[in-house]
Parts: C-alpha cells; structure tokens; sequence
C-alpha cells in the first residue's frame, strides 16, 4: 500500500466533516467562524505542554486542494450532491490562523492556534489540524521532560522502530529536536529536517564475528570515531576491550565513547569510568539507552552515574506514560455573534483569543486569556501566522527558532513547574474580566434561546 501523499490528505478526515459542509452549502450558510484549537487539561503528572506541529498544519493548509481522484471517489459514494463536489473542487483555504510559536509552553484551555475562515473551511480541516498538533504537542511534551531530566547532557532519539507508523516516526524527531533532543536514529528526518543523524553498531554486528574484540577492531578500522557497544556478552570485558583496542592502535586510537544498554547502569558506568580513567581513556565518553525515560535518567544521575549522554526509544517516542491529550477543536464564533458548548466538563469560551504571559524577573508567574483586541498585563502569546491562506513571516520560523524558543521558553518557567514531579499547584491561568462577561452574555443568550 503506498503511504499518504499530499494529494490525499483532503481526504483524511472524519466523515461527519464532509457530511456537515455539504449541509452548510445547501443551507447557504458561508458566514465568517472562528475555530479554536486547545487542550481541556493537561494529562496527568505534566506541568505544561510544549505547543509543536504549527508547521505542518500550515503547510496543509496552504496546499489543500480536492484533486479529480478525490472528488472521483466522493462521487463513487453517493453522498454528494454533484454541485456540491464541483463547488469542492475550488474549494480552497482562505482563512486567517493565529497561533503561539512552536516551542511556547502552553496549559489547560490556552489556544494553541485559532483559525477565522468561512465557515465551510473552517471546518474541513479540523481534523488534520487536530491530528498534527497533537502527535507533535504530546512527543515535544514528553521530550522536554527526557531533556530536563538529562540536565544538559545529549539526548539522542532512538525510538522509530517501536513508533506507531511512518508519519509519527518522521514527524518524532522533529518535535523531539523542538524539545531539545540533540540527535536522531532517523536518517529520512535528518535529510527532511537537517537534524543531526548518529548510530554506530547493534548487537548483531558483534555477533556476527567470531570475538568482540575482533568486531571492534573492524568496526573502529572503518570508523574511527565510532562509539562502540560495549554489554553484547560482558559489559566489564567489553570496556576492557576497549582498552585492549586503546593499547593496540596506540595513537591512532578514536574511538569517542561506548555504550551500555542493559544491566545495572549505574554500577556498570562505576566501574566503566574506573576502567578507562585509570587506562587514560578520560576522554572517552560513557552513552547509555535501554528502556529509560525521564525518571530512570534522573535517577541514575542522582545517583551519581558517570553517564554523558542517554539514547531513549520506546518511552520517549509514543510518550507511553501520557499518549494522548484532551485535545478540541471547537467553534467560538459565527456571523458575529459567539457560539460555545455548555456540555458539563466540556464548556468553551466563544470569540477570538489572546493569551498574556505575566512574567517578573524572568520567571513567568501566570498566564491571562482574554478576548482578542482587549489589552492585557503580560506578553501576547499568539500571533497572526496566515492571512488569506498564505503563511505570514511569523508561520515560515524554522525549525531551529523553534527549539531556541523552546529552551528559552522553558527556562523561564517557575522551577516548580518545570520539574518532572507534579506541581503541588497548577500554572495560574487566569481569565479576564472581559472575556468572563463576554462567556456570561452568550450563556445567558444560548440558554434563552434553548428555553424559547
């Protein structure tokens, strides 16, 4: 089967979307909308989220188009008026979208990004919208935590072989690189993206030979500068085999590291450590990975594990411990007038928004959402990234602007609400005054049409 392509993705979508924009069309309804794009609350055990995905959803947008295959199939179903797939087929994205920057943390009912569009739309590209800012929130989330756990060490992205498919491995390492992530296993994200791509040997390698040490011999002859996995039988032989391999090459000796993936790694890095300081092999650095997250890297490291840099896969790579969020897409407004659910636990707050980070010192203290276009104490967080479907400045930052406001972003949080442990207090995310009686007034206005 071959793999999505840009061609396809109109159709990626849930029914109900193309059911409901015909049903616009025939009722004449093309009025302006606002779509918002947020998380209800923020999993449980995280501080915050790390916005990611914006340019990918852009990139959709700017590209979105019902090729003749497409409306071919719509038309094989039987669902759609024939006026109204011709009417699909010069449908374009003409809207506005206004988003926070990738790298910006974000919390519970903040926008992540809005979009103004006719109606219609708005409303066709709900799902992909959705379905790329999540995958890339939720791994750029769990990331930052493996990056913060790691206290500047090098993190390496190991996972895409346990990844669940093609599109989430490939857009993994990016939103990992956004969170701080220094290096990936994935040599396509590295030629799409420019991050750096490293890996040196498995298991298998060593097996393959006859000895260890005439692998790491063959293996150093023909990449010098190579990392060598050092627990395939013996981890304490296997440093000694490097050793050994320091000995016979002499000056022409490499190697810059080697790595452990199983056991006890912090006894194993002791004595590591030990082994080659006293061989004068200082230089060569100690790599760990097998099955860690950031709780086994902080630990290790509290622990005083003489460990340079952690390869992290699985955990890292499907966020195992928070795999999805309670992620929306909702209408705040039409023609005008707000629109919001009143659903119990599942309330929205209608129009066009801004959210001010309040920050003193360099420490952001509380975030305010307010209606959009009313001033509030703080630093605007979102910014208009398109206009009439074709991106703005603002929405072509690269990859590395967004990891550099990541880090930046990050390290002005309260320590609390960067550290792994839950805050003994949520992020304060206060709402205006304005947009309290903008929400009372379009309750008050719902429930007395609901009554009527």
């Amino acid at each position: 089967m071959e793999l999505v392509t840009r061609a396809d993705l109109p159709l990626l979508t849930d029914q109900y979307e193309l059911a409901m924009v015909q049903a616009y069309w025939k009722e004449g309804m093309f009025g302006r909308a606002v779509f918002s794009l947020f998380v209800r609350r923020l999993p449980e055990g995280r501080n915050y989220l790390l916005a990611c995905g914006l340019d990918d959803a852009l990139g959709y947008l700017e590209s979105f188009r019902f090729d003749e295959d497409a409306l071919s199939h719509l038309a094989a179903s039987g669902r759609y008026d024939g006026d109204f797939l011709r009417w699909l087929e010069e449908c374009r994205f003409t809207g506005d979208v206004y988003a926070v920057p990738e790298g910006t943390p974000v919390f519970a009912d903040e926008p992540i990004l809005e979009v103004e569009a006719w109606l219609p739309e708005g409303q066709l590209v709900e799902t992909l919208l959705m379905n790329q800012v999540h995958l890339q929130t939720v791994l750029a989330s769990k990331a930052s935590r493996v990056v913060t756990a790691a206290g500047g060490r090098d993190i390496v992205d190991f996972g895409l072989r346990r990844m669940h498919g093609v599109d989430a491995g490939l857009k993994a390492a990016r939103a990992f690189h956004v969170a701080g992530v220094s290096g990936t296993s994935n040599v396509l994200a590295g030629r799409i993206y420019g991050i750096p791509v490293v890996g040196t040997m498995a298991h298998s390698y060593v097996q393959a030979h006859d000895d260890e040490l005439t692998a790491f011999r063959a293996f150093a002859a023909l990449y010098p500068d190579t990392y060598l996995l050092v627990d395939t039988y013996d981890s304490i032989q296997g440093v000694r085999h490097v050793v050994r391999l320091a000995e016979e090459l002499g000056p022409d000796f490499r190697v810059q590291g080697i790595r452990l993936d199983s056991g006890d790694l912090r006894r194993l890095s002791l004595w590591a450590r030990k082994i080659l300081d006293e061989a004068g092999l200082s230089d060569v650095r100690i790599f760990a990975s097998g099955g860690l997250d950031e709780y086994e890297i902080e630990r290790l490291l509290q622990e005083g594990a003489p460990i340079d840099g952690f390869g992290v896969g699985t955990s890292m790579g499907v966020s195992a411990d928070a795999p999805a969020l309670d992620i929306a897409y909702k209408l705040t407004e039409y023609a005008g007038r707000g629109r919001m659910k009143l659903s119990p636990g599942k309330r929205t707050f209608p129009g066009r928004k801004q959210v001010f980070r309040v920050e003193r010192r360099g420490v952001a203290r509380r975030d305010v959402l307010a209606p959009t276009g009313v001033a509030e104490p703080g630093r605007p967080l979102l910014e208009k990234v398109m206009e009439g479907g074709r991106r703005l400045p603002a929405g072509r930052r690269t990859l590395e602007d967004a990891r550099a406001r990541a880090k930046d972003e990050i390290a002005m949080l309260p320590a609390e609400i960067r550290a792994l442990a839950p805050a003994s207090r949520p992020f304060p995310v206060d709402v205006s005054a304005d947009l309290q009686k903008l929400r009372e007034g379009v309750i008050a206005e719902v429930q007395g049409e609901v009554a009527g």
